[in-house]
């Protein structure tokens, strides 16, 4: 036997189940029953189908206030009449199950084109292929780039819903720049389908290089019949398969076709289109300014946070700064005190030595200075010996022969000799030359 599961869990169970192995919706073809407005705009009902007057199957359902206002007015503009009790539709629909209140399913849209003859049969068969085929929803899984910056645009270059585009494209008030590129496509008429096919191919063969964000089918208004070129089987195979999300603004109101249900994205106009592209910024740019914020909310806590932190880590420090200047000033003025009486003591030992030192030079330097001056005596007396005037004191005298001393120079008979005295200068000729020997 198994262990048994609580009922809370077989629920959840469920739910994981069918959100694993349901697509994200459905387009289902049964009978309103039991349907009820709230008070908050919300719609409350069943989903029913008979065989005959046999009910065979049956299913609770809501479409949520938004989603209600939509869908209620296009099926009013295009039948004429509200939804009500009793009428066949075709919903898109996703699967839902709560632990609490079971299994429902929540409407989506509602094609309003549904009851409307041979052209709505054979656009329901339409629907139904791509439906079997898994193409319906195909092109819905690719997720929308919040900032489409890059283009591809089908359209004609001629149309007025065209020109609409590019204008509300190119002149927001923000200033966002928007690169788009043209690919020319007729937009009515037989050749329509095949000629919005080919630039769709045309686009997938530059995606590699020109790396679009998306791809737009735009025109102007015009007939219903206009609109039968986008309810063709290939033209929405070839929308579902591309390796872009399409937006579509086909230009009708009323009407819904084919290509806006398989397009990931559907609006009324080209206007609106260019509204819903320059939107992403405006939002990624709200998102951004939001995240400045929230960082600047951020930073300004931490900022306090840690300013709070540093005043009381710095108030910590100043405290055992204080304590441990105090205790160092102790310290420091108990080594002192013992640094200067080791110091005085040190003075006075030195100033002892240096006393004995200064009586032992003192001794010294006098006795040298007699010693020195006994000796400068000497050089004296021996100087005052080599002076001339010394001599010429004791009755020598000094000749010279033109400046040279005698003993020197080469004398002759006849010239001039200088003789100098202690007081005299006298000036003689030679009158003779005798070799004089000792």
């Amino acid at each position: 036997m198994q262990n048994p599961l609580s009922l809370s869990e077989l629920n959840q169970l469920i739910r994981q189940t069918l959100d694993s192995n349901l697509s994200p919706s459905y387009w289902v073809i049964a009978e309103i029953g039991d349907l009820k407005d709230s008070v908050k705009g919300h719609a409350y009902l069943e989903l029913v189908e008979k065989s005959g007057n046999t009910l065979i199957a049956k299913i609770k359902a809501n479409i949520w206030s938004y989603s209600y206002q939509g869908i209620r007015s296009r099926f009013i503009a295009t039948t004429g009449q509200n939804i009500s009790n009793g009428m066949k539709v075709l919903a898109l629909v996703n699967v839902q199950f709560h632990e609490i209140y079971g299994l429902s399913i929540n409407i989506k849209d509602i094609d309003p084109n549904y009851t409307m003859g041979e052209r709505a049969k054979k656009k329901l068969e339409v629907i139904d292929q791509l439906t079997r085929e898994g193409l319906i929803n195909l092109n819905k899984q690719y997720i929308l780039p919040q900032v489409p910056q890059k283009l591809a645009v089908i359209s004609s270059s001629t149309a007025a819903g065209f020109g609409d585009f590019i204008n509300q494209l190119e002149h927001n008030p923000q200033g966002y720049r928007v690169h788009w590129e043209l690919y020319p496509a007729t937009m009515q008429g037989n050749e329509a389908s095949a000629s919005i096919i080919n630039a769709i191919s045309s686009i997938e063969a530059d995606l590699r290089l020109k790396e679009f964000d998306l791809l737009i089918i735009i025109r102007g208004g015009g007939a219903k019949t206009d609109m039968d070129c986008f309810d063709d089987y290939e033209m929405a195979k070839a929308i579902a398969n591309t390796s872009l999300p399409v937006i579509t603004g086909i230009g009708h109101e009323r009407d819904e076709c084919i290509a806006d249900m398989v397009a990931n994205t559907k609006m009324k106009t080209p206007t609106a289109v260019a509204e819903f592209v320059l939107s992403g910024f405006r939002e990624y740019e709200e998102k951004l300014k939001e995240k400045l914020k929230r960082i600047e909310r951020t930073a300004g806590f931490f900022l306090q946070k840690e300013g709070r932190l540093l005043h009381d880590k710095e108030h910590l420090l100043k405290s055992l700064f204080l304590n441990k200047t105090g205790t160092a000033n102790e310290r420091l003025n108990s080594q002192g005190q013992q640094i200067l009486s080791l110091f005085q003591r040190t003075i006075k030992l030195r100033s002892y030595s240096l006393n004995t030192i200064e009586t032992k030079l003192k001794k010294n330097v006098k006795l040298k200075l007699e010693q020195e001056k006994y000796k400068l005596q000497a050089l004296e007396k021996d100087l005052g010996r080599s002076n001339p005037i010394y001599f010429l004191e004791r009755g020598y005298s000094r000749t010279e022969l033109n400046g040279i001393p005698i003993n020197q120079a080469k004398v002759k008979i006849g010239e001039e000799l200088t003789t100098f005295t202690l007081t005299q200068k006298i000036k003689s000729k030679i009158a003779a030359i005798e070799k004089y020997e000792q």
